[in-house]
């Protein structure tokens, strides 16, 4: 039985020229994953300029297996990411990969938006389901306990990202402008 666990990697200060001579490693590396990828891609300041960081959504086996897949990873290797890399069991609630999205809309950004708090109560994102790329809780290792929800949309801009969010239960929300990766 494979379980889903979401990584965030955010990158450290300087590591572009890095991250860009690691490309192929990096694939080569996700190519091993690919049958249980559900999302994939990087992060950008917010006016799209610098690379931030990376997510990635993955089925995988067990814990053990999550944690090689952070700590084992090029970029992270290389130091191209921070050390504390988010690691959390996820639900996919919609059972559906990035790939499989239809709603795509060019004149809307890209968002993956992580909620954090240990409130078993989300807000309901039903007024965005047709904007909705991937949602589902965040939770801790136990696969049950709360610990947020992690959410991709496409979205007008920031300030809809920020409205979706605004009567959530959480200690802290992070809006990142986000985009699909992986190989070309």
């Amino acid at each position: 039985m494979f379980v889903e666990f979401l990584f965030y990697c955010r990158d450290r200060p300087g590591t572009f020229d890095l991250r860009m001579s690691l490309g192929e490693d990096h694939w080569a590396f996700m190519d091993q994953y690919a049958d249980g990828m559900i999302a994939r891609g990087p992060t950008f300041t917010t006016d799209g300029t610098v690379v931030t960081g990376s997510l990635h959504i993955v089925d995988l086996p067990d814990a053990e297996a999550a944690r090689s897949f952070a700590y084992d990873e090029p970029n992270y290797r290389a130091g191209v990411y921070e050390d504390d890399v988010l690691i959390r069991r996820w639900r996919n609630v919609l059972g559906r990969t990035m790939w499989e999205y239809a709603g795509e809309r060019p004149d809307h950004e890209r968002f993956l938006i992580l909620a954090h708090g240990t409130s078993p109560e989300a807000p309901s994102l039903d007024a965005y389901a047709e904007r909705l790329i991937a949602y589902g809780p965040l939770l801790a290792e136990d696969g049950e306990t709360p610990r947020g929800l992690a959410v991709l949309a496409e979205l007008p801009d920031r300030a809809a990202a920020e409205k979706m969010m605004a009567d959530g239960p959480y200690d802290r929300v992070e809006i990142h402008a986000w985009t699909f990766g992986g190989r070309r």
